[in-house]
């Protein structure tokens, strides 16, 4: 009998509360475990911290996701090398089995020079991480796009190991989720579940409530065995309140798992 695929909440989708009600909601409604949003919160930015609560609320730190966003430049170092090397060794450090990377800024010409032989010896030295590195979307300013990610934001089209399929930036980039699944082949690690709408719009949302084909991608995955992890990654912001985000992420893992299993019933 295979292995399920691990369903875990990002401890960004309870955002603005604070990390810990990611590893207690998680705890509270069932999903396997979650995925370290490495953020603005002290507390995320504390592997000891993390694994105390992973501890308290009998939940598995699933992923980490490196401070690689715009807002996370100055967690830890202002070197973007130091902070990947930091997410891995805290991956280890939590037992941990994937640490989810953007591509370069364009502006950090270095490190996007030196990033796949920087990812080389990562994996190297910390064999049981697996460094996953996230599609993402080009910028719309007016009629005009921009690509801020170097040396692009398909990674695919750079070639590396191991990535992350984020379904949200699928829908913001106007890229096809399938084929970009396809294209990654075996090295499809990771799973950002979410859903969008429309490209210039990284939105976020509960899966099934936009265009992309998360169930479509979740089963063909559910039907091949394939033993990689999902997170759930939404926006609940204007969720309101704790009840309301609780539904939307409840709704999120029972998508997430009758997805998966769609096509193994009889």
């Amino acid at each position: 009998m295979t292995q399920s695929v691990p369903v875990l909440l990002s401890t960004t989708s309870v955002y603005p509360e604070p990390t810990a009600v990611g590893f207690e909601l998680a705890a509270e409604l069932g999903y396997d475990g979650v995925e370290l949003m490495v953020f603005t919160d002290r507390v995320s930015q504390d592997p000891a911290a993390a694994a105390s609560l992973a501890k308290h609320y009998g939940v598995k730190i699933g992923a980490v996701h490196a401070p690689c966003l715009l807002v996370t430049q100055r967690v830890w170092s202002a070197d973007p090398w130091t902070r990947l090397r930091r997410s891995v060794q805290a991956a280890e450090y939590l037992d941990s089995p994937v640490v989810v990377i953007h591509p370069p800024f364009s502006w950090q010409k270095d490190y996007a020079a030196k990033f796949s032989t920087v990812l080389d010896g990562l994996r190297a030295r910390y064999p049981h991480v697996t460094i996953a590195v996230e599609n993402m979307f080009p910028l719309k300013l007016g009629k005009r796009k921009l690509v801020p990610y170097r040396p692009h934001w398909d990674p695919t089209r750079h070639g590396y190991d191991s990535y992350t399929l984020d379904l949200s930036h699928c829908a913001a980039s106007g890229a096809d989720a399938i084929a970009m699944a396809e294209r990654m082949g075996k090295g499809l690690r990771h799973i950002h579940l979410c859903d969008g709408t429309e490209p210039g719009a990284d939105q976020h949302l509960v899966p099934g409530r936009g265009t992309q084909p998360c169930a479509e991608l979740l089963g063909s995955l559910g039907a091949s065995d394939w033993d990689g992890s999902i997170t759930v990654e939404v926006s609940t912001r204007k969720s309101g309140n704790r009840t309301r985000r609780a539904e939307d992420l409840y709704e999120s893992v029972k998508f997430a798992r009758d997805a998966l299993n769609a096509d193994k019933r009889p």
